[in-house]
């Protein structure tokens, strides 16, 4: 299953994203603190992210049946991009989907410098996924002592003390 396409997501398609994206983002923290009923990420970041001054929403699909999704963020001048988003629906891990979609963005944006992401401490499986499998480098760990900045209006609403420690991922691309 990693011959997947990268398709924009239409308007009508993004509650079922939303959906999709804090179901996927829940299973692992429902794995490493247990189910305390609360939203993981909530539905209000998830539209930002969408509304992202050079965002680009995707749906990763596989075999005709949306498995995931994606958004980016690109700026045209800097070539530094981030990837905001990226989740495999929870039926459809460890089945490759996560890295086949990697270097298809890899190469709908070959003239990237850097890409950035950032991923929560806890989550074990998106930490090897971007350093073991896609060449990302740790550059730096957010805690309540170095905020990451877009963060700060944001850290007290969020649910939980898992959110107060993330780590920054970089990739610098070979350039030609």
């Amino acid at each position: 299953m990693n011959d997947i396409k990268l398709v924009e997501t239409k308007d009508d398609e993004k509650e079922q994203f939303i959906k999709n994206i804090q179901i996927a983002f829940k299973k692992a923290v429902v794995e490493e603190f247990g189910d305390n009923g609360e939203e993981i990420i909530p539905r209000e970041d998830v539209i930002n992210s969408f509304n992202e001054s050079g965002a680009v929403t995707y749906n990763i699909v596989a075999d005709d049946k949306i498995v995931g999704g994606v958004v980016v963020k690109i700026d045209p001048k800097t070539n530094h991009n981030e990837l905001l988003l990226l989740f495999v629906n929870v039926d459809f891990h460890s089945k490759g989907i996560g890295y086949a979609t990697w270097q298809a963005i890899e190469k709908i944006y070959p003239e990237t410098k850097i890409w950035s992401t950032v991923t929560p401490y806890f989550d074990k499986r998106n930490i090897h996924f971007y350093v073991n499998k896609c060449g990302f480098h740790i550059v730096e760990f957010y805690n309540p002592h170095n905020l990451d900045p877009r963060m700060n209006e944001h850290i007290d609403q969020m649910n939980g003390d898992y959110f107060d420690y993330f780590f920054r991922f970089e990739k610098y691309m070979p350039q030609k």
